[in-house]
């Protein structure tokens, strides 16, 4: 068998291609920069509205806490959960004993005081008997004693007489005016009592529907400082209130008699609408975010929804049609460039920008968003800008700012309003995350 040997001079020129061909390609992958890979979305357009999202409590109108001004034992209970009362309807009793055995001993201390002052009118009546029969004897005294029939001792003895029964007089008068006075504190103590006799028995103070009840027939129910509450009445269910908590942020944009649009966990396919009937002005501060109470009237005709739901509330501030719109990730979308990079490419492309550091705000990792810092959660939302510079995605991987002015945002899409510097069309590749690995200079550009 016979075969074709390679010369040696040759085998050392294939060698050599060989090891020259390494090289180039080892060389070229050191000194290539690895290209960035760019997550990108597209210019849209279409319809956006501008709401307000914020979460509430279904309340009803007017709730009324029906207690107890009296201190007993519950001895029944007319009414239970859900029952349906009118005002002035009987809901419960408290054991009366007591207060019958109090209402008792007043009335019989008012008879004995009005016995007491009908004595005192007839000790005035006597009174004044013997002082007409002492100021005649004084009279006469004086007559004879000025004749000298009668001496000046018998004369004094006349005076001090009627002296006497004028003081009596004066005396029975105050003990008929003491006894009417006694008489007016024993009535009035005996009305005392019947009032707190009448309270044992608990009537509704309004019409409307039981959500509560808090008390069992047998428990003691002690009103002291505070009137304890047995029921809790809600009035007519069918007109209710959601109470919202609001960002001071969104309140500019919240107006009385905005048609709103609300859902809740009971009924997740279904949509209930409203309208803002109130913003209230006490503000609630929570870890240094400041909300404000939305009062949202809605009707409840078929009592669906119960007090204490909790309300899904979005509020209509504004909408557009058929405008163009970038998805929100691409505003938040920073490029893998220094400062001075951005910089450089804003004024490529007739970008207007001689703040440096807002150069270095838009410079970072190539992700959408930012992490937050560890309080960041605690500070108030800064306003939002009216303008922004997005990143457009050219076919050959190379990027492009464009600066914008931003009109309403869904918090998903925002409008474009107006082009501040370069060029933006439906369709169009914006980048919202950029991935460079990790061994390529901070500073690389793809």
């Amino acid at each position: 068998m016979s075969g074709t040997r390679i010369k040696p001079r040759t085998r050392w020129i294939l060698l050599a291609a060989v090891v020259v061909a390494v090289a180039l390609f080892v060389a070229l992958r050191i000194n290539r920069a690895p290209q960035a890979q760019h997550f990108n979305t597209r210019v849209e357009r279409g319809d956006i509205r501008d709401v307000v999202e914020a979460t509430g409590t279904i309340n009803a109108v007017i709730t009324v806490q029906v207690g107890s001004q009296v201190s007993g034992t519950i001895a029944k209970l007319f009414v239970d959960f859900n029952s349906r009362v009118h005002k002035g309807d009987i809901v419960a009793l408290i054991d009366p004993a007591l207060f019958k055995g109090a209402v008792e001993q007043a009335s019989a201390d008012l008879d004995n005081a009005k016995a007491n002052l009908i004595a005192a009118r007839a000790n005035l009546a006597k009174a004044k008997a013997a002082l007409a029969l002492a100021t005649v004897d004084y009279n006469r005294t004086v007559g004879l004693a000025e004749k000298g029939v009668l001496s000046q001792q018998q004369l004094d003895l006349a005076k001090a007489d009627f002296d006497s029964a004028n003081a009596a007089v004066g005396a029975a008068q105050a003990n008929v005016t003491q006894g009417d006075a006694q008489v007016s504190q024993k009535e009035a103590a005996l009305r005392v009592g019947q009032t707190n006799l009448n309270y044992t028995v608990i009537r509704s103070p309004i019409d409307g529907t039981v959500v509560a009840r808090n008390v069992d027939v047998g428990q003691t129910v002690a009103a002291s400082l505070q009137a304890p509450t047995i029921f809790t009445i809600a009035q007519d269910l069918t007109k209710m209130l959601v109470y919202t908590k609001t960002d001071e942020s969104d309140v500019g944009n919240i107006k009385v008699g905005k048609e709103i649009t609300f859902k809740v966990d009971a009924f997740p396919k279904e949509t209930f609408r409203g309208v803002v009937s109130q913003v209230r002005m006490n503000a609630t501060t929570v870890q240094n975010v400041v909300t404000y109470d939305t009062i949202i009237e809605f009707a409840n005709p078929d009592l669906k929804l119960f007090p204490g739901m909790t309300a899904y509330v979005t509020i209509p501030v504004a909408s557009v049609q058929a405008v163009l719109k970038i998805p929100n990730t691409a505003l938040r979308y920073k490029p893998p460039m220094s400062p001075e990079e951005i910089l450089e490419m804003y004024k490529r492309y007739g970008i207007e920008s001689n703040d440096k550091r807002k150069a270095s705000d838009e410079s970072g990792t190539g992700e959408a968003g930012t992490q937050a810092g560890p309080g960041a959660q605690n500070q108030p939302r800064p306003p939002r800008s009216d303008s922004a510079v997005v990143w457009k995605l050219h076919p050959d991987n190379t990027m492009e700012p464009v600066k914008i002015s931003l009109g309403i945002t869904d918090h998903s899409y925002t409008e474009v309003k107006a082009m501040a510097g370069g060029e933006l069309k439906e369709g169009d590749e914006l980048i919202t995350r950029s991935v460079v690995a990790k061994s390529s200079a901070p500073g690389a550009r793809p």
